[in-house]
């Protein structure tokens, strides 16, 4: 048996008979927590047990914790800085910042992992260019080359976890000032102007041996008519060939108004896949989740299985032997040092995907 395209998420903070019929559903191969999913750390571990019990392989189980204004479990869980304030720290001090990135990496992916959680998708690799308050302070910096510096030490640290890391949104949404949440964002630059800053951390990564990427609802309009995520010139033209990127490909959430214009969800799937994606995301909306997998009934990608299967979190600490480690201490103590107060998320944390 081989892991399904399709992720989805559930209602509550356990399974229901339909969540379970749903897991059970062959073209189901993944499922995304959110904020209403979690109560505490003894709840979200059942949780994630009774998911993982569900088949096998094992369905990949995935949560956005990026840190600061992103971040799906708080209570019990370490209170991340915005990703911004590593590269503010980078202006003044490069081996502190990457330090600082390392151990944040490490942090963030060892409290997934002692919940038996596989993936956060994280690091965000988009430039923050000062336009997009949708992206905003979740990029590292606005230096191209300061990006991938400071994203290769948090994924060493996410490594060290026993997690494997998920850059987005690919080939970059920091030029855009519309949320591909709630609008359809254009982008007008030239091929040339991307490949010259937006796409050079993740080429960066990708060099350095990145296993996962999520697509932008972004249309790039001179240089293809659909959003990335459906369009087969960014995922195999540019990722596949050119780029030479051998990871898992996923969709950002389809429910997004920037799927739109890609059809019903039905076509919106199947397009997707069809371009090259190897996991789409079907989020806050069950009958779309069902209308999906049954129209991916009898899909079968031997290779997008192998890529996803890949992303199954590797060693893992016990949550009581995690906090008695005294790198998590130090990690902790550390951090709490940059963790600005909260400011007006501008989005609802618990119906959003990222």
């Amino acid at each position: 048996m081989t892991l399904g395209p399709v992720m989805v998420d559930i209602a509550g903070q356990e399974l229901t008979a339909d969540d379970r019929h749903l897991l059970s559903h062959p073209a189901v191969g993944g499922v995304i927590l959110f904020s209403r999913n979690y109560h505490s750390l003894d709840q979200l571990e059942k949780l994630v047990q009774s998911i993982q019990l569900i088949k096998s392989p094992r369905l990949l189980i995935a949560v956005d914790q990026e840190g600061g204004r992103v971040q799906r479990f708080k209570d019990g869980f370490t209170i991340l800085p915005a990703m911004r304030c590593f590269g503010e720290v980078y202006d003044s001090d490069h081996k502190l910042a990457l330090d600082l990135a390392q151990q944040c990496g490490w942090l963030m992916a060892s409290e997934i992992r002692s919940a038996g959680i596989d993936i956060s998708f994280a690091p965000v690799l988009d430039i923050d260019k000062g336009i997009s308050s949708v992206i905003g302070d979740r990029a590292f910096h606005h230096d191209p080359f300061v990006v991938g510096k400071i994203a290769q030490a948090f994924v060493k640290g996410m490594d060290e976890a026993g997690m494997q890391a998920t850059g987005k949104h690919f080939p970059g949404h920091g030029s855009i000032a519309a949320d591909s949440h709630i609008a359809m964002p254009i982008d007008e630059r030239s091929m040339v102007d991307i490949e010259m800053n937006d796409l050079r951390p993740f080429q960066f990564m990708i060099e350095a041996g990145l296993n996962a990427l999520m697509m932008a609802h972004v249309i790039y309009s001179r240089v293809d008519s659909q959003p990335a995520g459906f369009s087969s010139f960014w995922m195999k033209t540019m990722l596949r060939d050119k780029m030479h990127f051998q990871g898992a490909i996923f969709s950002d959430d389809l429910s997004m108004e920037g799927a739109v214009i890609a059809g019903s969800y039905i076509q919106r799937a199947k397009i997707s896949l069809d371009c090259g994606c190897d996991m789409v995301l079907v989020c806050n909306n069950r009958a779309a989740a069902w209308e999906v997998v049954h129209s991916l009934e009898s899909y079968a990608d031997p290779a997008s299985s192998l890529r996803l299967a890949h992303l199954h979190g590797k060693q893992m600490l016990t949550r009581e032997t995690l906090v008695n480690e005294p790198r998590w201490k130090e990690a902790k103590k550390i951090l709490d040092k940059y963790v600005e107060e909260p400011s007006l998320n501008l989005l609802d944390p618990i119906n959003y995907h990222h």
